[in-house]
């Protein structure tokens, strides 16, 4: 671990001076501390940096404080940026100095790679790779309450100086078994903007609504797409504006004004006659007036397209052998999305067959599936039989 004393910084000149001395190394260690019970986007409330001579807790909400420093650091290029689960790090490093830190090294993410198990959280892995145990004491603090106490400076501190020892660790392993390049096409998947960005119009996916009323599917996807464009420009969580359950009822009234639409459960004639619930009325009337070739396809639809749940079957065994063997989390080479999609079409786009995951377990999927080869057991193991 970095033995280095700690330094809370509250004022833009120390910033700067901070970040002049870590733009000289070969890598920093990152981590945030933030809020969002309230927002919409993530509320920053500090900064941790960890350098080979530095440990710093920067104070983001500090009167007058100047970040620029900061941003410069995260865009230089000679500098490796190393978080642990980086994604709403990184989500809120874009929304403030609209980029993606580069270059960038996630941990979890290698961690999968080296065979540390599925999404490992940080404490386990610091002990794993270092020993050390992590203080859990102020994992729920209020971060954007001040004064902040020793306690939780010296805890938010943890967070990157424990991370320097576990990513040269984590890199040598990698390096030993010729798996960085396999890091390295996940990290490039993480430094693309459009990884962070929620698209509004795909917003309705993700409530898995099952109806096979075409227009009412228009509608509430129309619905779930105005209630994120809605609550990103008040900056409020999507569930405070309309709760989830609420998207597929107001799209079975399909209401045509603010009257029928306070009939909805959970929704106040305030909401129905304000700014909000008349934006969300021109929406529902838009979608209204979509013609047929627009709307979702109905449950039906898309359960014909489905493949034979057998070969999925198949398909989850031989991956779950193929990650055994090569000492990788299963779920980092394929989720159950592109298994299924892959089952249904092994000629379409899949991203089982890029890269080192066509290597490791596309090319044999592929010979599964085309009847080049079965599935057997020997001992307690899974094998393949060449047909």
């Amino acid at each position: 671990m970095n033995e280095n004393k700690i330094e809370f910084i509250a004022t833009s000149e120390a910033l700067e001076a901070l970040c002049a001395r870590l733009e000289t190394e070969a890598f920093v260690t990152v981590d945030t501390e933030f809020m969002r019970e309230k927002t919409y986007y993530p509320e920053l409330c500090l900064v941790q940096l960890g350098g080979a001579q530095d440990t710093a807790v920067v104070d983001a909400q500090a009167p007058d404080m100047d970040l620029s420093p900061l941003g410069r650091l995260l865009a230089k290029e000679s500098v490796v940026k190393v978080f642990h689960a980086c994604r709403q790090d990184v989500e809120i490093f874009l929304q403030l100095f609209g980029a993606v830190p580069v270059p960038l090294f996630d941990t979890q993410v290698a961690a999968m790679v080296a065979g540390f198990g599925d999404q490992v959280g940080y404490d386990s892995l610091v002990n794993a790779l270092t020993g050390a145990h992590i203080d859990k004491a102020h994992r729920f603090s209020d971060w954007s309450a001040r004064p902040l106490s020793k306690s939780q400076i010296n805890y938010a501190a943890a967070d990157v100086t424990h991370l320097r020892a576990v990513y040269e660790k984590l890199s040598a392993k990698l390096a030993a078994e010729g798996r960085l390049d396999w890091v390295a096409e996940e990290m490039a998947i993480l430094t693309l903007p459009e990884t962070y960005r929620v698209d509004p119009e795909r917003a309705w996916e993700r409530l898995k609504i099952r109806s096979n009323n075409r227009r009412q599917l228009g509608l509430a996807k129309a619905i779930a797409a105005w209630r994120e464009r809605e609550a990103q420009r008040i900056n409020i969580p999507r569930g405070r504006l309309l709760k989830d359950e609420q998207v597929p009822e107001i799209a079975s009234l399909a209401p045509d004004d603010a009257e029928a639409l306070a009939k909805a459960r959970g929704i106040s004639a305030g909401f129905a006659n304000g700014k909000s619930g008349a934006s969300l009325l021109a929406a529902i009337k838009e979608a209204k007036a979509w013609p047929e070739s627009e709307l979702p396809k109905a449950e039906r639809q898309r359960e014909s397209a489905k493949a034979s749940p057998a070969l999925v079957a198949l398909l989850k065994v031989l991956l779950a052998a193929a990650a055994e063997k090569n000492n990788v989390a299963a779920r980092l080479v394929a989720g159950s999305d592109d298994i299924e999609a892959l089952a249904l079409d092994e000629t379409a786009p899949n991203p089982v067959l890029e890269g080192w995951r066509r290597e490791m377990f596309g090319e044999t999927a592929l010979r599964l599936i085309r009847g080049q080869i079965a599935l057997s057991t020997q001992g307690k193991r899974i094998k393949i039989v060449e047909l």
